[in-house]
């Protein structure tokens, strides 16, 4: 009876004193961030209690396993176990701790930073660095893993030896997931695209919402998602409206007639700006650009602030304008000819009929 009875309390102890050690940590890092509130890092610091309540535990575990006499043949089991829960549990430690600092960082920033193309390249840079360390933490955990067992320690100085033979067969292969991960790298940090700019890829409008080491993600303006390899954007030219400079200037053509009345149709247009939310007021203008023998070429311009308002603006501008010339000036409209001008039928019939014969004229005045 005391034999089973050994496993259960060795178990319950360890699990006692990881959850005495999470809560107390809990609770003083709640104590710090409600007397620091300006820095999250502690906040952030909370979502590791778990992973260290597991590591504890299997520590614990690990250390007084063998106090629980376990058979010969349960026994090495056991502490295999334990010891891979181990590595893999000190992983997703260090993963989750390295993601609050990173975050914290990142926070801090944003709350003291006004400049947004700065907040979202950093943003951007964020990301793929927790992802590039998350990736060789757990390559360098599942190793350790592995090398935990016999077999693979003997084979480990023949791996070692034909490390590079391994290495250069591995990047012929994966030429293009390699490209693709420096292609995410230098993204990142050459602050070609940020999360959050606004692209124009392929002829597809949107917005940049996911960066990752090997493929991005474009969301358009109808809720689609574009998944486009990282390679693309270091190798085929696109349109950034996010970078530098987010003010866009956009153009609104009308074809119309030539009588269309160009001085009221600014003014009209003026109206409409001083109307719209989106205008940030730096500039606009209505001129004729172009004519043909059956119209005009009128275009409208106006600024705004990013291309969420530009593009609004456009449509705002282009639909009142359409309308106010319905309403008030329809002969401005663009029309096609389907009724001769006038005096035409006449002219045509006068040049189809034909010729009266001399014989059929008759004797002359002087005939007798």
């Amino acid at each position: 009876m005391d034999s089973a009875l050994r496993p259960v309390l060795v178990l319950c102890i360890a699990v006692g004193i990881s959850l005495a050690a999470g809560y107390a940590l809990d609770r003083s890092l709640r104590r710090v961030d409600a007397r620091h509130p300006e820095t999250p890092l502690w906040h952030l610091l909370r979502r590791c209690g778990i992973p260290l309540q597991v590591v504890l535990c299997t520590a614990i575990l690990r250390g007084g396993y063998r106090t629980a006499h376990f058979s010969d043949r349960h026994e090495d089991a056991v502490g295999q176990f334990l010891v891979l829960v181990l590595i893999a549990a000190s992983g997703w430690l260090v993963v989750r701790s390295a993601a609050a600092i990173t975050d914290s960082s990142y926070a801090r920033y944003t709350a003291v930073s006004r400049d947004i193309g700065k907040i979202r390249r950093l943003r951007t840079q964020v990301t793929l660095i927790q992802r590039v360390f998350s990736a060789i933490v757990g390559v360098i955990a599942v190793a350790s893993m592995l090398f935990t067992f016999p077999a693979m320690r003997t084979v480990g100085a023949s791996v070692l030896a034909s490390a590079g033979i391994i290495g250069i067969v591995a990047g012929v292969a994966a030429q293009a997931t390699l490209g693709n991960l420096f292609a995410g790298l230098q993204i990142a940090f050459g602050d070609m695209v940020r999360i959050g700019d606004t692209v124009v890829v392929d002829g597809e409008w949107g917005v940049v919402e996911e960066i990752t080491l090997t493929f991005l993600s474009v969301r358009t303006w109808d809720e689609r998602r574009i998944t486009m390899p990282v390679s693309y954007f270091t190798s085929k030219p696109f349109e950034n409206w996010s970078r530098g400079d987010p003010r866009m200037t956009g153009t609104v053509f009308f074809y119309l007639d030539h009588s269309a009345p160009i001085d009221l149709m600014r003014k009209r247009m003026l109206e409409i700006l001083e109307q719209a939310a989106e205008w940030d007021r730096r500039a606009w203008g209505l001129v004729v650009i172009d004519t043909t023998p059956s119209a005009i070429q009128v275009r409208a311009l106006a600024t705004a602030k990013d291309a969420d308002d530009i593009f609004t603006l456009r449509c705002i501008v282009r639909e009142q304008l359409i309308d106010w010339l319905r309403c008030e000036h329809p002969y401005a409209l663009p029309r096609i000819a389907t009724a001769p001008a006038p005096g035409q039928d006449e002219e045509r019939l006068r040049e189809a009929a034909p010729m009266p014969d001399s014989k059929d004229l008759g004797p002359g005045p002087g005939a007798r």
